[in-house]
C-alpha cells in the first residue's frame, strides 16, 4: 500500500482521538450540570421542552427502576409510532412516487431496527420509503435511539460516581434532552452544510430527470439526503437514505466527505470514554479504557487493510497485478469505490464495524476472508468502542469480570472505582454478556438447516454461512450492515432478526442498570494497600486479554466455520 494511504489512515485516526478530548469534556459537563458557553443558546429550547413534557417529570431523580421503566416506555412509544408512519405512508404526505404501506413483517423488523439504533435494512430506500417516511420514520429516530444509549451509559456511571451510597441516577428526560439539543443537533445542522456544500444531495423533491449522453431520459431518486446522512454517521446509526449507502455519490461525493463520515461515527463513541474519565473524577482510569479499546481497533484495522490490498490468489494467478503502483490500486477492488480506493474502503469497514454504525462505503460480502473476521470479530466483541454508550458499557462488562477473576487470583476484595463487585453484581453482567452469543449462535444454526432460511441465500457452503452469521450479528450488535449476498426480505428473517435485535437490546440494559442500581446503594470504599487498582497499564493488559479470552471462546468455534476455513480454501485453490 502507498505511504500516502497509511498516511491518510494514520491522520484519521489522530484526528478521532484529537477531536474526542474537547468533546468528551464538553459532554461531561452538560451531563453533570455545569455551565457551558452555549448556555444562553440552548437553555431556552430545553427549557420550552422540559414545560411540554412537565416540569416535575423532567426534574425529579430517578431510581435505576424508574429511569429504566421511562426509558422503554419512550422506546415502545416512538417504536408505534414509527410503525404506523411505514404501514400507513400512502395516505401520508411527500410520497410524490406513491410508494405502497410497507409490508407488515417488514414494517416491524424497520420499527425495531430504528429504535435501537441497529438500522438493519431488509429493502432499498429510495424505491421503498416516501420523503415523509425518511423523515419521520428513519432520521427522526436515528436521533433518539442513539440519544437513548448514551443516557444510559451516563446513569451507569453517576452509579459509580455516588459516593454516599444513594440511588438517585439523575433524570431520564432531562438526560434525553440535553444530549439531543446540545450535542446532536448542533453537529449535524452543521455537518450537514459542510456535506451539502461537498455536492451532498438536500431536497424535498423525490425525483429529478437527468438527460444521458446517448440521449435519453433517467430518473434519479433524491431527497432529505445530507440531513439524514450526518446523523446516520453522528449517532451510529447506519441506515442510508439509498440501499447502498455512502457509496452513493450523492449522500458520500468525494474522498473528503468519506473522511469527514469516518471521524463522525467514530468520535462521540471515543468522546464517552474520556466522558466517563471526567465523571469519576479519575482520567487515568478514563484512558486505561481507552488504550484497550484503541489498541483492539489498530489490530483489527490492520487485518482488514492489510489482506485487501494483498489482493487474492486468483487475481494473481490472473496475471493482475497486486500491488499498488502509480497506475492501478493493486489488491482486491472489487465492490469498492474508485473514488475511495482500498484504504478508503478498508478504514469505513473496519470503523463502522468497530463503532456498530452500519454504514458501508463498499460491499463488505466482496471482502477477502481476513477483513470478514474483522467486520465480524468487531461486532461479536462489542467493545471495540462499540456504538453510543453500548460499545462503552460492554467494555466494563469485560472490565467487571476481569476485576472479579483478578480479585480471585490475588486474594483481594474485588472492587471498582470504589465500590465493591459481590455475586450478584457478577451474575447481572454474565447474564448481559452471554445474550449476546445466545441471540448471534442460536438463530444462525437453525438458519442452517431450515429451508426456508436456506433458500434465502446467494452463496454455497462457507461464504452462505457467513452470510447468515453476519446478518444476526450484526442484528445482535446494533449495527445494521450485512453481506450483501443474503435475501433477508422475507417472514422468516424480518422476523427472527427483529427479534434478535429487540432481545441483544434490551435486556442486556436492564440487567446493567440492575447493576447500577445495586452499586450506587454501596458507599465507596477508600483505597487501601490491599485494593486492585485498575486504573494501571498492568490492569489495562488485563482486560484486554480478558476481553481477547473470553470472546475467542464464544465466538472462535462460529468464525473457524465461515471467513477462517474460506481463507484457507482461498489459499489452497479451492471454489464452491
Amino acid at each position: 500500500m502507498a505511504t500516502s494511504a497509511w498516511l491518510q489512515i494514520a491522520l484519521t485516526l489522530i484526528t478521532i482521538f484529537l477531536l474526542s478530548i474537547p468533546t468528551g469534556r464538553y459532554m461531561a459537563r452538560i451531563v453533570m450540570g455545569r455551565n457551558t458557553l452555549f448556555d444562553r443558546l440552548f437553555d431556552p429550547i430545553d427549557n420550552a421542552l422540559y414545560l411540554l413534557i412537565g416540569r416535575k417529570v423532567t426534574s425529579q431523580p430517578m431510581t435505576w427502576k424508574t429511569y429504566t421503566f421511562h426509558m422503554l416506555a419512550t422506546n415502545l412509544v416512538m417504536a408505534l409510532l414509527i410503525f404506523t408512519v411505514y404501514s400507513f405512508q400512502n395516505y401520508l404526505p411527500l410520497n410524490q412516487l406513491h410508494f405502497p404501506g410497507m409490508e407488515g413483517f417488514q414494517a416491524f423488523n424497520t420499527a425495531i431496527s430504528f429504535i435501537t439504533n441497529t438500522n438493519w435494512q431488509s429493502y432499498s430506500g429510495e424505491s421503498t420509503l416516501s420523503n415523509f417516511s425518511q423523515m419521520g420514520g428513519i432520521t427522526f429516530p436515528m436521533f433518539t435511539s442513539a440519544t437513548t444509549g448514551f443516557v444510559v451509559a451516563m446513569a451507569w456511571i453517576r452509579a459509580f460516581a455516588v459516593t454516599n451510597g444513594g440511588s438517585d441516577l439523575g433524570n431520564f428526560y432531562r438526560d434525553f434532552i440535553r444530549f439531543i439539543t446540545r450535542v446532536l443537533l448542533p453537529v449535524c445542522f452543521v455537518i450537514s452544510l459542510v456535506m451539502i456544500s461537498q455536492g451532498a444531495v438536500q431536497t424535498l423533491d423525490a425525483s429529478i430527470t437527468a438527460h444521458t449522453l446517448q440521449g435519453g431520459d433517467q430518473t434519479i431518486v433524491v431527497g432529505p439526503v445530507a440531513s439524514q446522512g450526518t446523523i446516520e454517521l453522528v449517532g451510529t446509526n447506519g441506515g442510508g437514505f439509498y440501499n447502498v449507502n455512502a457509496a452513493h455519490p450523492f449522500q458520500n461525493p468525494t474522498p473528503i466527505t468519506n473522511i469527514i463520515l469516518i471521524v463522525l461515527m467514530a468520535l462521540l463513541p471515543a468522546s464517552i470514554i474520556v466522558t466517563f474519565g471526567e465523571m469519576i473524577g479519575n482520567r487515568r482510569q478514563g484512558w486505561v479504557v481507552y488504550g484497550v479499546m484503541g489498541t483492539l481497533m489498530v489490530l483489527f484495522l490492520l487485518l482488514c487493510v492489510i489482506p485487501e490490498q494483498s489482493g487474492t490468489p486468483m487475481l494473481a494467478h490472473a496475471g493482475i497485478e497486486t500491488s499498488a503502483t502509480g497506475d492501478q490500486p493493486g489488491g482486491n477492488m472489487e465492490g469498492k469505490e474508485v473514488r475511495f480506493g482500498i484504504s478508503g474502503s478498508s478504514l469505513f469497514a473496519a470503523v463502522t464495524t468497530a463503532f456498530t454504525t452500519g454504514a458501508v462505503n463498499s460491499a463488505h460480502d466482496s471482502y477477502t476472508p481476513l477483513p470478514g473476521i474483522t467486520t465480524l470479530g468487531q461486532m461479536m466483541l462489542q467493545c471495540v468502542f462499540g456504538g453510543k454508550g453500548v460499545g462503552f458499557l460492554n467494555a466494563l462488562i469485560y472490565g467487571l469480570i476481569a476485576v472479579f477473576v483478578a480479585g480471585l487470583m490475588v486474594g483481594r476484595t474485588p472492587e471498582f472505582l470504589g465500590k465493591k463487585i459481590e455475586t450478584q453484581e457478577i451474575i447481572l453482567v454474565s447474564l448481559a454478556l452471554l445474550i449476546h452469543p445466545l441471540v448471534i449462535l442460536s438463530p444462525t444454526g437453525w438458519s442452517m438447516i431450515a429451508p426456508y432460511a436456506l433458500s434465502s441465500l446467494g452463496n454455497n457452503a462457507m461464504h452462505g454461512y457467513s452470510e447468515v452469521l453476519y446478518a444476526f450479528t450484526s442484528g445482535a450488535a446494533d449495527n445494521g450492515s450485512a453481506f450483501a449476498g443474503l435475501n433477508a426480505n422475507t417472514p422468516w428473517f424480518n422476523l427472527a432478526i427483529a427479534v434478535v435485535i429487540f432481545i441483544g437490546r434490551y435486556p442486556p440494559i436492564i440487567f446493567l442498570m440492575a447493576v447500577a442500581g445495586s452499586v450506587a446503594r454501596k458507599p465507596t470504599t477508600p483505597p487501601t494497600t490491599s485494593t486492585l487498582r485498575t486504573d494501571t497499564a498492568m490492569f489495562g493488559v488485563f482486560w484486554f486479554a480478558t476481553i481477547l479470552i473470553v470472546g475467542a471462546l464464544t465466538f472462535f468455534p462460529a468464525l473457524v466455520l465461515g471467513p477462517i476455513a474460506e481463507f484457507f480454501a482461498m489459499k489452497s485453490g479451492l471454489t464452491f
